[in-house]
């Protein structure tokens, strides 16, 4: 896991486990003996794309790191029905303590994936690519940016310090697209951060034309129809045609097709991650 922080998928697990174990599963203790042994194997009830196995496998460590825990598919595997994701083998206890936290990681993530990989399928061959949002789970956010990517999307951007993007509330606040665009390059240039990508949030072919004057990097599309999206796509491509164009708002499986037709590059989701079904899966015990 060495593309996230150091330190940042143990203490997640360590909070999760803290807020399930607490003390202790006196539900096992009182049922389990101490000295049984158990084999247990996860496997998929549903059809999916798996992200977060390897979040499995550290709380399973981290209950109890003797372990032995045997992956069968990965990170952007798709899996279907009936379909083996992993065997984990040791002291019963330690996998009961450990199983619904590390089920809560991997099917909320394999949900996500799974739901990415529905979008992306949706609207292949178009050449529109499918992004995430910022409406993640708190402290989850680079787990499930991951699990989007696993799905075939792409992260639009991690947080607010990595990219640009002026939404109705900045505008309203610096005075208008124009005002907002000046200021923002202005602070760009200050603070040595000229390569970073400006995007304009606009509603209206009016916001368009006053975006593409003032000049940034790509512009959003954001509730507009798709005859709305598919005239603002020809104006931006007439004018400024490297300008990116990504469409936002209301998308979903059934419309996402018609808006990547509109000629857009990017179609940004915020379901992927603030409502995607988990995958369904289930531990079994072999005794």
């Amino acid at each position: 896991m060495t593309e996230f922080p150091q330190g940042y998928v143990h203490a997640l697990v360590q909070r999760a486990l803290e807020e399930d174990v607490g003390t202790g599963d006196i539900t096992s203790a009182a049922t389990v003996p101490e000295s049984t042994v158990a084999r247990a194997h996860l496997v998929a009830k549903a059809a999916g794309v798996l992200s977060g196995v390897d979040v499995a496998e550290a709380t399973f460590l981290a209950i109890d790191p003797g372990i032995r825990f045997s992956t069968c598919a990965g990170e952007g595997c798709r899996v279907a029905k009936g379909d083996l994701v992993f065997t984990v083998e040791g002291r019963a206890r330690a996998l009961l303590a450990a199983e619904r936290t590390a089920l809560n990681f991997l099917a909320h993530l394999s949900g996500v994936a799974t739901l990415t990989a529905r979008f992306v399928d949706a609207v292949a061959g178009s050449g529109a690519r499918i992004l995430d949002t910022r409406k993640t789970t708190p402290g989850m956010r680079l787990l499930e940016k991951r699990a989007v990517r696993s799905g075939g999307g792409m992260n639009h951007r991690v947080g607010l310090y990595d990219m640009v993007l002026m939404k109705e509330n900045h505008i309203r606040a610096a005075g208008g697209i124009t005002k907002a665009i000046s200021a923002c390059n202005q602070y760009l240039r200050h603070q040595g951060l000229t390569g970073t990508k400006v995007e304009v949030e606009t509603t209206c072919e009016e916001e368009v034309r006053e975006a593409l004057a003032a000049g940034c990097d790509r512009i959003m599309l954001d509730n507009m129809t798709e005859d709305e999206m598919r005239s603002s796509v020809l104006l931006i491509r007439s004018i400024a045609p490297a300008t990116e164009i990504e469409a936002s708002g209301n998308m979903t499986l059934e419309r996402v097709p018609a808006v990547a037709k509109t000629g857009v590059d990017f179609i940004s989701i915020g379901a992927l991650t603030h409502s995607a079904p988990v995958l369904d899966l289930s531990l079994q015990f072999e005794m």
